[in-house]
């Protein structure tokens, strides 16, 4: 599996079957899984005051995109990616 970096796009499928283009903002590694926080490229390149919503997802073996099952799973990635986004400040 290629490991994904900062700044590429992906099309995701939600649960209407619309497609979605998103940018991978950061990238973790947990407990030997890893995880991206990613937003909708349409936010991103709107140049707006108001911040974007960002989700987490999970990568799983064959690269793709999982939904991150248990909240006791999201909150650890969560404190990791605020981590990670303090350090960058």
């Amino acid at each position: 599996m290629e490991k994904i970096e900062v700044g590429e796009i992906f099309t995701i499928t939600d649960e209407n079957n619309e497609e979605n283009e998103v940018e991978v903002l950061a990238v973790v590694t947990l407990e030997n899984s890893d995880y991206v926080a990613v937003g909708f490229v349409e936010d991103i390149l709107e140049e707006s005051e108001e911040e974007i919503d960002v989700f987490f997802l999970k990568v799983d073996e064959d690269g793709d995109f999982s939904p991150i099952e248990s909240d006791e799973e999201f909150e650890k990635v969560s404190v990791a990616f605020e981590e990670i986004m303090e350090e960058e400040e």
